[in-house]
């Protein structure tokens, strides 16, 4: 333990070395004292907390003796009493102030930082980040997205990665029209990080960093069609929509049908939906009934949804595979012993009905129905009224299931009301309520005839 006296003395001694360097005009010239503050950094605890001050307060002046003075701020840093610590890691902004080229290594300090446990050394090194990218936001946010990683330069260290993501998350995007300016060079500039951080993300990750994209001016609502491209052409690269679809590949299929449900805004907007449903029609419709049953339902929604915004070439190309997978669950009645799912026929028919508008030629060979575009494609010379027969039939069988479906629901309610007035206790309603849903849902999902 130091000696007050002597810890006195190197206080007074660090005092006299800042005051003759504030009062230099010529700082450079004062080697010395610039030495005297960097050895005190090795003294006492009072005498590296005001070194922690003073090194990077005068760093600039002194470039020859750069080196030396890092190496001592790193290990003040390092120091087992906190209140150094945290001296130590307010004063690396001041590393950078006129020493850009020093900026890159000091975030890299810094996001170690992140990890303390400490909760004011953890504002401390948030302070200082933020400070960082209030001084040069460019070349802070290329330091910080290094260590989220990429395909290329992939992150070494998981859990600062992590922390990491989450100071991004948590104090960067919230300030991004404070920070991000130039705002157009800027958010070009972060846009380009995010999509090489996107090669190697989890799902949530691509959420994250989709949602920031989409509140950017770059990509808001007066953005020409070319940006709108450009964000689909994210989520279809993570989509992966260049690969083999394997129907075992449960990530795969999950992926692909989040990616759908993020696309749907952008289709809205007038960019194209055609990789995507490509990919549907050659690889996902034709393995449907392969798919994980609880994932059936959300594609068919997802389908359902993008079908507005087709184009016409798209639609009359998926049509036919739409038209074979709406056959095949809206069931003929003669055939009996099948079944019917309302929600999916549902989802069926709403595509269906949107792609033929888009397609009008494609229905006489599909379905029966003539409609006269004038183009040979009308194929009005043909006989299709087996498939008119076939079509009129399912639909009516769709009809009398739903009209019987919807009497048992009326019946059914009714049922439960006088249940529930004559019920006498809270468990007892609980019971009915219960059951109600029970049957509710088994009508909504998959009907028996």
């Amino acid at each position: 333990m130091t000696d007050p006296s002597d810890e006195a003395k190197q206080i007074e001694k660090l005092y006299e070395f800042g005051e003759r360097l504030n009062e230099a005009k010529d700082k450079s010239q004062n080697v010395k004292d610039y030495e005297g503050i960097i050895e005190a950094a090795k003294t006492s605890l009072k005498a590296k907390q005001l070194a922690a001050q003073l090194i990077p307060r005068f760093f600039k002046f002194f470039p020859d003796l750069s080196s030396r003075a890092v190496d001592a701020h790193l290990d003040l840093i390092e120091e087992e009493e906190l209140g150094v610590r945290v001296q130590a890691i307010r004063g690396l902004p001041l590393f950078c102030k006129d020493t850009p080229e020093y900026l890159s290594k000091i975030v890299d300090i810094l996001v170690q930082l992140l990890a303390a446990e400490e909760i004011v050394e953890r504002d401390a090194v948030h302070k200082a980040l933020m400070s960082l990218l209030r001084q040069d936001v460019k070349a802070s946010l290329t330091a910080l997205f290094k260590h989220i990683g990429s395909v290329d330069e992939p992150s070494t260290d998981e859990f600062i990665r992590e922390k990491v993501l989450s100071f991004i998350r948590d104090k960067v995007f919230p300030l991004k029209a404070e920070l991000l300016k130039p705002q157009e060079e800027m958010e070009r500039h972060i846009t380009d990080l995010i999509k090489k951080s996107l090669e190697d993300v989890t799902g949530a990750e691509f959420r994250m960093f989709m949602d920031f994209l989409k509140s950017l001016s770059l990509f808001g609502e007066k953005a020409p069609t070319e940006r709108m491209k450009e964000l689909i052409g994210i989520i279809e690269g993570q989509a992966d929509l260049d690969a083999q679809f394997n129907v075992s590949d449960a990530d795969h299929i999950d992926r692909l049908i989040s990616c759908l449900y993020m696309a749907l805004p952008f289709f809205l907007r007038g960019a194209s939906g055609s990789k995507f449903l490509n990919y549907l029609n050659k690889h996902i419709i034709p393995v449907f009934d392969k798919l994980p049953e609880e994932r059936k339902l959300d594609l068919l929604k997802a389908l359902a949804e993008i079908s507005p915004y087709t184009t016409p070439q798209d639609s009359r190309q998926i049509l036919p595979s739409v038209a074979v997978l709406l056959k095949k669950y809206m069931p003929l009645r003669k055939t009996g012993g099948e079944e019917m799912n309302f929600t999916y026929v549902e989802c069926l028919l709403y595509t269906f009905h949107h792609l033929a508008h888009k397609a009008p030629n494609a229905t006489n060979s599909l379905c029966g129905y003539k409609i006269v575009t004038g183009q040979p494609s009308d194929r009005l010379g043909e006989d299709f009224s087996d498939c008119y027969k076939d079509f009129t039939e399912r639909l009516t069988t769709v009809e009398d299931l739903t009209r019987a479906t919807m009497k048992k629901l009326t019946q059914g309610l009714a049922d439960h009301n006088k249940e529930m007035a004559a019920a006498k206790t809270d468990e007892a309603k609980e019971k009915i309520v219960s059951l109600f849903l029970e049957i509710v849902c088994s009508f909504c999902g998959m009907i028996y005839f």
